[in-house]
């Protein structure tokens, strides 16, 4: 069942290509969801929005932890309020990745700053359950519901690479299931995926495909719940259908994918990619699809649209420019071969910050239109663990967002972008000051945080609006002013935009004629104005320096 969005979209078709001319009928038609030219928006679970305070300490975490590195309360229904009140539809969001709500470690560890808890979500010690902290696996299932009534998709965060570290609270895992050392040393293949991320992180063996029993944590926590036989039944299930040993990586497979079959999740963003065999996510993306159809299959009324499981995968410093190889030195690996979807490009930060407009979108939209066809990457300008933002200071909130929202290929924006949320927090070490709490009260006191969220606003809308925007073909059609035409077609659906940047205030004069036709209605999206095409041109007057335009 096609899902069936808000706005509507001018359906654009191409009746004759001379010239790269583009002819427009005035028939209209409901934009297609676009994982490629999604708006995805990425948040921590714990410092988001606090929608239950009951649940704020739990498994005695009251230990005084050091700045930002101890839970804050953020939990699943304070995810789903916002979703409910339309915060995220307002900034033109279809996609949400949150961080791990998998059940955490209960103790906190030393690193050198200070006590610090699993507010993250990655240091997993129960895959089958959700941290309380977090929520429960209602608020879960009333969160997925909530996105999808809204034609918002929603993605968890898969960790495979490894467990929580070793705390007075926590054991460290059998050793037949993780490796205690050597620290990688990033130098090589080797010295990336046999070893651990770093001290006191247990490091999965996915590699060993030698039958494993259960961990006796596991086994005692289960009875204690009075649900172990439900999960052996479950687990022989899954390794009888699948043939599989039963290897710790095919464990965490079987539980990871459980989330899809009870709760209809539609992708995983999957952490530290390249610290494992890249055969482990080629049987993921398997076990991934089998879910997903199973899913559709036993619930034809929840299904959105006939999109894939959506994978997007962590393969730090991977960028655009390898392509589909990220090199070892002594190896070369390509993670899209029948694995994701897409990668996280860890490239755009620097592209934007040292690049023209045209420069990076022409570029992008070459490398995805020829080399990574069918595929995509995640653009970003400030993330959970990239201590090098393109704006630390939150200096060019505006530019940012131009820049990020109009780039070919998938959004990322990082909760907190669309209100100059802190990236430096005075008391804070490490990566701690990029995860501050959402800064929600600057919605009633700071009137440029307004401005900046109506910029991301207007800009986020018209790239939902428009899958022309992430995933269409580039073309600069004037140097200056500075304009361009995005192209998208697929099967029988195609769409069409123009765009001018760094604009005089005032009137504004585009060139459109190889996109709109005389007495076309256009409208400007940003300025909310409608004019018509004439001589091949339209005039836009207003105070602002974008213009997003569309077919009306």
């Amino acid at each position: 069942m096609k899902h069936i969005l808000l706005y509507f979209i001018p359906l654009v078709l191409f009746l004759n290509c001379k010239e790269k001319e583009v002819v427009i009928s005035t028939e209209k038609e409901n934009a297609p969801f676009v994982w490629e030219a999604a708006n995805l928006y990425f948040l921590l679970t714990d410092r988001f929005n606090n929608g239950d305070t009951a649940n704020d300490i739990n498994f005695d975490r009251t230990l005084e932890a050091g700045k930002l590195r101890g839970f804050e309360g953020g939990d699943l229904k304070g995810v789903t309020q916002k979703i409910e009140a339309g915060y995220f539809t307002d900034l033109g969001i279809n996609a949400i990745w949150m961080t791990p709500v998998v059940e955490q470690i209960h103790g906190a560890t030393n690193e050198g700053t200070g006590l610090t808890y699993g507010y993250h979500g990655y240091w997993a010690s129960d895959w089958t359950s959700i941290d309380p902290n977090f929520g429960t696996k209602e608020d879960l299932k009333q969160l997925v519901e909530a996105a999808h009534k809204k034609g918002i998709r929603i993605l968890l965060d898969a960790v495979i690479n490894h467990t929580g570290p070793v705390t007075e609270s926590d054991t460290v895992w059998p050793e037949a299931w993780v490796r205690t050392g050597p620290p990688c040393d990033y130098q090589s293949y080797k010295g990336t995926t046999a070893c651990t991320l770093v001290e006191n992180l247990p490091d999965i063996k996915t590699e060993r495909n030698e039958a494993v029993e259960l961990p006796p944590h596991l086994v005692n926590k289960w009875k204690q719940e009075g649900r172990f036989e439900q999960e052996q039944a479950e687990l022989n299930a899954f390794f009888q259908r699948t043939g599989y040993p039963k290897a710790p990586r095919f464990y965490i497979m079987k539980w990871l994918t459980d989330y899809i079959t009870e709760f209809g999740i539609d992708g995983y963003r999957v952490d530290t990619v390249k610290h494992t065999e890249p055969y482990v996510w080629q049987e993921f993306k398997k076990e991934c699809d089998n879910a997903f159809a199973e899913y559709k299959k036993s619930h034809p009324d929840k299904v959105l649209d006939t999109n894939n499981f959506y994978l997007v995968g962590e393969v730090y410093n991977y960028g655009i420019s390898a392509k589909t190889t990220f090199d070892f030195g002594d190896n070369q690996v390509n993670y899209f071969d029948n694995a994701f979807n897409s990668l996280i490009n860890f490239d755009f930060k620097w592209n934007a910050a040292q690049q023209d407009y045209e420069t990076v979108f022409k570029r992008y939209s070459s490398i995805l239109n020829s080399d990574l066809k069918g595929y995509s990457i995640l653009n970003y300008v400030s993330s959970h663990d990239d201590g090098n933002p393109f704006d630390a200071k939150r200096e060019k909130t505006m530019e940012a967002g131009t820049k990020l929202l109009l780039a070919p290929g998938t959004s990322q924006v990082y909760y907190g972008d669309e209100l100059a949320r802190s990236l430096t927090v005075g008391g804070t070490e490490g990566d701690a000051a990029l995860r501050s709490v959402m800064n929600w009260d600057a919605l009633q006191t700071d009137a440029k945080a307004k401005a900046i969220l109506k910029h991301w606003q207007k800009l986020g809308r018209f790239r939902a609006n428009h899958p022309a925007v992430g995933a269409g073909a580039h073309q600069q059609l004037t140097k200056k002013p500075y304009s361009f035409s995005r192209i998208y077609s697929n099967k029988n659906y195609t769409d069409a935009v123009v765009v001018g940047l760094d604009l005089p205030k005032g009137e504004k004069i585009l060139d459109v004629s190889k996109v709109f036709k005389d007495h076309d209605k256009v409208h400007d999206a940003y300025s909310n104005q409608t004019v018509l095409v004439k001589k091949g041109q339209v005039v836009i007057n207003s105070n602002e320096t974008i213009v997003l335009l569309e077919k009306e």
